[in-house]
């Protein structure tokens, strides 16, 4: 580790000890790490998604399964309902596989990214920031805000995705052999609180002095590569209501949303345009429409209103009849969530 490393490194930890976010999933700056599996849990859920979202379900999870050997033996429906909201459901399916692999090895997480990247879901980053965080291994850490701080600190000028091996190779060269955990976190708080992708406050930064972009105009850094269009699907969700109830059935087990509960559709997941018959014969009125986006593409999705009677052919279906009282708690993913918000809407007059 050069000299000019050193510096940055040792400016941005003296910032940190100051400034740290406080974090539930977080020990303080200096302070013996955080438990293995809440740093995991919360690496799981940041994942795609923004600390003020994750910090609600984090907190109910642990309070529901405060160790990964609680997970480990959790309902995997329940599971699936408790992440619903947070979305790319393939991370609750694989929670639920590694915290099982982990119970099964002998109840630890191992201490190494080799050993961390054999269990399920994780990943190159997510192997990283354990390793680092929970046992303070020396891992070089590279989430969104980390790739930000890196581009602007060294004025990376090729754009991402290209630009992601020379990144990895800066915050490689800053990373310091003691105290890993807490310069990766710096990193990321740094990234999320003051060189934030619009307007960075870079006169509060604290490696201001060291960073390349500052006088190049640092909103340049990172730069990206044109957008593709995302393409739009068609789909529709059929609302069956009854008695104070809604018909609801449970996704196949492989596949988009794989084993939650949902309205009934006409399967377009798999389809470009969402034009299959409901799911039984009768009367069906349109009620609007929901958009929603996943990573690949976004999907208008039609709302369907059962106008009929025929009670007596839901008894041949798979499904269940669901009191609207408490939907909260059928762990809707948020795609049939807006359906059903529209529908209850629709329902009240307003």
């Amino acid at each position: 580790m050069d000299a000019s490393a050193q510096r940055i490194a040792g400016d941005l930890l003296a910032w940190y000890g100051t400034n740290a976010r406080a974090l539930p999933w977080r020990s303080p700056p200096g302070m013996p790490p955080p438990d293995p599996y809440r740093v995991w849990l919360s690496e799981v859920m940041l994942q795609q998604t923004t600390v003020a979202a994750v910090v609600p379900y984090f907190e109910a999870f642990t309070r529901r399964w405060p160790s990964v050997a609680a997970l480990a033996g959790a309902d995997e429906a329940e599971v699936m309902a408790a992440w619903a909201g947070l979305g790319y459901y393939a991370r609750a399916r694989n929670l639920i596989a590694c915290a099982r692999a982990v119970t099964a090895r002998d109840g630890r997480f191992p201490d190494s990214e080799g050993e961390l990247r054999q269990l399920p879901g994780l990943g190159a980053y997510t192997a990283a920031a354990v390793a680092a965080i929970a046992f303070g291994r020396r891992a070089v850490v590279v989430d969104a805000n980390v790739e930000r701080v890196a581009a602007r600190l060294f004025a990376i000028a090729e754009p991402l995705p290209g630009a992601k091996r020379e990144i990895r190779a800066a915050v490689d060269r800053l990373t310091p052999d003691a105290g890993a955990g807490d310069f990766a976190q710096a990193m990321m708080d740094l990234g999320a609180t003051v060189c934030t992708a619009r307007a960075p406050s870079c006169h509060a930064c604290p490696l201001a002095a060291h960073c390349q972009a500052r006088g190049a105009g640092a909103e340049r850094f990172p730069a990206k590569a044109p957008k593709k269009a995302r393409p739009l699907r068609q789909g529709r969700a059929y609302w069956v209501e009854r008695d104070g109830t809604v018909w609801l059935i449970r996704r196949p087990g492989r596949g988009m949303l794989a084993g939650m509960r949902a309205l009934p559709d006409d399967g377009w997941s798999a389809r470009a345009d969402g034009d299959a018959a409901p799911p039984m014969p009768g009367e069906w009125a349109a009620q609007g429409t929901v958009r929603h986006s996943f990573s690949h593409f976004d999907l208008d999705l039609q709302l369907m209103l059962y106008s009929g009677s025929d009670w007596a052919r839901f008894a041949a279906l798979p499904g269940e009849w669901w009191s609207l009282d408490d939907l909260g708690a059928a762990g809707l993913p948020t795609l049939f969530a807006k359906a059903a918000r529209l529908a209850r809407k629709n329902s009240s007059g307003e």
